[in-house]
């Protein structure tokens, strides 16, 4: 990325794979930071194999690791232990993800690092946070969403519990809540040199963000079911519907301008005055309009909307979504060589939408460069390999002394 990029000099040490982690790191390259991925020397992170096709890393892989570094070594080892300390002593960030204590039992815990770098700014991502019951507990995606009471609340009126696709936890808890405060706490140490210890339970980044829900709880002493709420298909003015290809059309018109538009739009203004009806009314002005749009496909409708300014909308598999105008002119999806789709940052900077160069790293690839960035010259490094302490990939260049 451009020398001028916001992050352009930051080094972040990363300990984290899979999604949260990575993505959250993602976030920190996209906006000019070095990011360091630390792997051990076994399998290294297994998001590769994830999906993946034949020898090549898996898609989901390259995607949130593009543009980083790797340097695969071995944490268990006393000169491993000392490669850490020779790379956080040069680091602006460190970002881990294991449960917690696993840190501290390898001697890399946030003071026992904070001795060695005042200003590192530590941060810790989980499932349950540092502390509390369930702080040693395993947990993934679904289990955050359970435990803060979101997935009680997504699916159809009446039935069970409806899985996301998007990872809410991981990446609203995971990367998105742990983004904010390093970014916060980085621009306190370059002013201070006081550095942080962050810690982000991806459980209570869902539960901080439940407002509509806190809102129906406090006002009606109970959460409403399933599809019943404001948002969730409760009000006929807010719910998909299905067109008669068994596709769907998005209605958000939950302003009394835009449900009277869609009215007169479908030639029923009788319904205008029944948007936002619960009860046996909101049944009826649902059923009539699921019979209206289940009476003609979805290209139909799309059409119908498409100058209409009423928020009706078609719902959009992934394969349109990525040929979509709208994307197309945010230059959202960029294609790689092989043509494989690569999403752009979800921002623009002056205007410009950037991101982290290159690819995701092999395992070891930068291990001999980053640790000659650390002071080690090549004559250390090619011990390190050859006591197994680091990996090395066939393609990783050579060490440049410090």
């Amino acid at each position: 990325m451009a020398g001028d990029a916001p992050l352009a000099g930051v080094r972040v040490v990363d300990f984290t794979r899979l999604l949260p982690g990575p993505v959250c790191t993602l976030y920190l390259a996209d906006l000019g930071a070095d990011v360091v991925k630390i792997e051990d020397t076994g399998a290294g992170d297994y998001a590769r194999v994830l999906g993946a096709q034949g020898d090549a890393p898996s898609l989901f892989y390259r995607n949130v690791n593009r543009g980083k570094r790797s340097l695969a070594i071995d944490l268990k080892s006393r000169d491993g232990h000392g490669c850490v300390i020779a790379l956080v002593k040069r680091a602006d960030i460190l970002v881990e993800s294991f449960r917690p204590g696993v840190m501290g039992s390898l001697a890399l815990g946030y003071a026992t690092l904070a001795a060695h770098n005042p200003r590192l700014v530590y941060a810790s991502i989980s499932g349950y946070g540092q502390d509390g019951p369930r702080a040693a507990m395993a947990g993934h995606d679904i289990n955050y969403l359970g435990y803060a009471g979101v997935l009680d609340e997504i699916g159809s009126r009446g039935g069970a519990p409806a899985i996301p696709n998007l990872q809410v936890a991981d990446l609203l808890g995971g990367a998105a809540s742990a983004a904010i405060p390093i970014l916060a706490a980085l621009f306190r140490a370059a002013r201070t040199g006081q550095g942080a210890r962050i810690d982000v339970a991806m459980s209570d980044a869902v539960l901080a963000h439940q407002h509509f829900a806190l809102q129906a709880l406090d006002r009606d002493g109970a959460s409403r079911p399933r599809g019943d709420d404001l948002l969730t298909g409760g009000v006929p003015a807010y719910g998909v519907y299905r067109t008669a290809d068994d596709r769907y059309v998005a209605v958000g018109a939950l302003e009394e301008r835009f449900w009277r538009t869609l009215c007169t739009t479908l030639g029923r203004d009788d319904l205008a005055p029944c948007g936002l009806a619960t009860g046996s009314e909101g049944e009826r002005v649902r059923a009539a309009l699921a019979a209206i749009f289940a009476a003609q496909p979805l290209a139909h409708w799309t059409a119908r909307f498409a100058a209409v300014d009423c928020c009706v909308t078609p719902v959009a598999t992934l394969a349109e979504a990525l040929v979509d105008p709208q994307f197309a002119a945010r230059r959202m999806i960029a294609r790689r060589d092989d043509g494989t789709p690569s999403p752009a940052p979800p921002w623009k900077l002056d205007g410009e939408r950037g991101g982290a160069r290159g690819a995701a790293p092999a395992q070891g690839e930068h291990s001999r460069e980053v640790l000659g960035e650390a002071g080690y010259d090549a004559a250390a490094v090619d011990a390190l390999v050859a006591r197994g302490v680091v990996r090395v990939s066939p393609s990783s260049p050579p060490a440049a002394c410090a």
